[in-house]
């Protein structure tokens, strides 16, 4: 049979001059194909176009047998061989739970289609199963998705692993950053004419990051603009600047219009070094290090982005004391693109957001790691960063065509990047810069061009045909006044500290044993064992049933539980006392 439609006929299948299934013995050789296959529990198999579904039951019953907790995704990209193996597949097929047939092909919504269907972190690996010729016919596509679901999966791990170091980290560090929203204002009221930094309409907005193209391309800059370049209020655009980019921009004297501030962890502090004092906006993640939010004076704006989900998130919602939320991208580069692209509306330009690096430069002059290498040069120590070469980084090439190093991260973050926002997504308005960086996924302009666009007077500004986030400043809600809020945070605090108080006492016994109230706080109060390895790995924690059982892993659970109580109650009780004393002072 060729062409035309696939018809009911099991042989000697043709189609678009490709043969899909053998003219002698298909289901046989299906069969075979199912019995050779390597079986290995937690592993998604992605067969592509399976058409009658020949081998499928052979393949799950050994699924079975041999790796319970592995799984069969069927993938059809031609609508009419769709609608053929919904015909003819099985009522065994289209019943077993182990299997599912779709045809989405869409990278992003087939990757969501698995996690909704079977979980995150429910496979660790993802093979092809190829039972038929019917992959011929859309071989790229089916090769992309495939690779695409293994990378998902990888992702989804290297989350867990980040929720398991990092976790209780970031929840300390939002407790304790909740003492902030009172007297500081949401990100979106930046631009509304709270300060002197107001975007109106089409401004074009500069978002820098700090890799090492970000020199040439501000020396362009500088050479076009001159003095005026140092100024907010002389600029015809506006700069945003992640944190690490803020010494480099000190030691030219030019003063960023906002600062994002991302990281958790202590080290983010040397990007503060020397800047105590410096009139710079900031506008700072909730799960932040909060010394970072201190050092600048610029004035502080908050926004969100979970890590994870969790019940105290739904709570401050409903308190009204939750940022605004952004996705979380886990770099301060593409948060600050976010944050761009949610607070104007005009054309915005990124420099410096390389992903990459050479060997004789990792970041933009006078950032802390080109001022560590610098330290630590001698007779002994090259300034060249020959050792990065041989820990993981891979050649690659950049916009330019040079050649480039990257490793795993960073590339995971390139990825990320043109996932999020490249201009095959519809982003018409979001522009990166030729240079020495990985290529993005935008219209790369050159320096010239980006400048003419940035220093272009209003008449002369590229239109968006559409603006691509719904979300708008909120120039027109009247702020919460700060006792209002103060008053929020106080209630909030004292419910978090009743719950977390009854979970104690049911846990040691000073209150009777109440295991619909257990389950109920175990259940709120996910922010305590979410960062545990075996619970950030699966999402789940043990289910009502386990804990009435009360086996040895429930009860190793709930001792680890036990242990995280006290800290947090100490947390929220300096909250408590933080905002009594704002209280005091309104």
């Amino acid at each position: 049979m060729d062409g035309g439609n696939p018809g009911k006929e099991s042989r000697g299948f043709i189609r678009n001059g490709k043969t899909l299934l053998s003219g002698v013995d298909p289901v046989g050789r299906a069969e075979k194909i199912a019995d050779a296959v390597p079986v290995t529990d937690r592993t998604l198999y992605l067969c592509p176009s399976p058409l009658y579904g020949y081998g499928l039951e052979r393949l799950i019953a050994r699924l079975e047998s041999q790796a319970p907790n592995s799984a069969l995704l069927c993938v059809e990209a031609d609508p009419e061989l769709f609608a053929l193996s919904q015909e003819h597949f099985s009522p065994v097929l289209k019943n077993d739970q182990k299997l599912r047939l779709t045809n989405i092909i869409e990278e992003g919504a087939l990757c969501g289609y698995v996690r909704r269907e079977w979980g995150a972190r429910v496979f660790r690996r993802v093979e092809t199963v190829r039972l038929n010729g019917g992959w011929q016919l859309f071989q790229s596509l089916y090769d992309t998705i495939a690779e695409t679901l293994r990378r998902e999966t990888a992702l989804d791990w290297g989350n867990a692993l980040t929720l398991t170091k990092l976790g209780r980290l970031y929840i300390r560090n939002a407790i304790r950053n909740l003492a902030l929203i009172p007297r500081h204002p949401l990100i979106e009221r930046f631009f509304s004419g709270n300060t002197n930094g107001d975007i109106p309409g089409d401004t074009p907005v500069l978002v820098l990051g700090a890799g090492p193209s970000l020199d040439n391309f501000l020396d362009t800059l500088a050479g076009r603009f001159g003095e005026g370049l140092k100024q907010p209020e002389k600029r015809p655009f506006k700069m945003i600047c992640v944190d690490t980019c803020l010494p480099a921009l000190k030691a030219r004297d030019i003063t960023p219009d906002l600062a994002v501030i991302l990281e958790s962890q202590h080290w983010n502090l040397g990007d503060f070094t020397g800047l105590s004092g410096w009139n710079v906006p900031a506008a700072m993640d909730l799960s932040t290090l909060p010394r970072s939010g201190s050092v600048l004076s610029g004035g502080l704006f908050l926004f969100f982005t979970p890590w994870t989900e969790l019940k105290i998130f739904e709570r401050l919602k409903a308190a009204g004391l939750l940022p605004v939320k952004f996705p979380p991208l886990g770099s301060v580069g593409l948060s600050a693109v976010a944050v761009a692209l949610r607070l104007s509306r005009g054309t915005i330009i990124t420099a410096g957001l390389d992903f990459s690096f050479t060997l004789d430069s990792y970041h933009a002059r006078s950032t802390p790691g080109h001022l560590y290498r610098l330290r630590r040069h001698n007779r002994f120590t090259s300034l060249l960063n020959a050792d990065s070469v041989f820990t993981g980084a891979a050649r690659m090439v950049s916009k330019t065509g040079d050649p480039v190093y990257s490793n795993p991260a960073l590339t995971h973050y390139r990825n990320l990047f043109e996932r999020e926002f490249s201009a095959a997504g519809g982003n018409n308005r979001l522009f990166d810069i030729t240079g020495g960086g990985l290529p993005l996924g935008l219209k790369s302009l050159s320096p010239s061009q980006a400048v003419d666009i940035l220093l272009a007077r209003p008449e002369e500004r590229p239109r968006p045909e559409k603006r691509q986030h719904s979300g708008q400043p909120a120039e027109n809600a009247p702020p919460i006044p700060e006792s209002t809020l103060t008053e929020k945070l106080k209630e909030f605090v004292r419910e978090e500290q009743t719950r977390l108080t009854l979970l104690r006492d049911l846990l040691t016994g000073a209150v009777p044993q109440n295991n619909k109230t257990l389950y109920m706080l175990i259940d709120e109060c996910d922010y305590l064992w979410a960062h545990f390895p075996d619970y950030a790995a699966s999402s789940r924690r043990p289910v009502r049933a386990e804990l009435e059982a009360g086996d040895t892993t429930v009860i190793s659970f709930l001792k680890r539980l036990r242990v995280e109580i006290d800290p947090f109650l100490d947390l929220w009780e300096i909250l408590s006392q933080s905002a009594q004393r704002s209280q005091n002072l309104i």
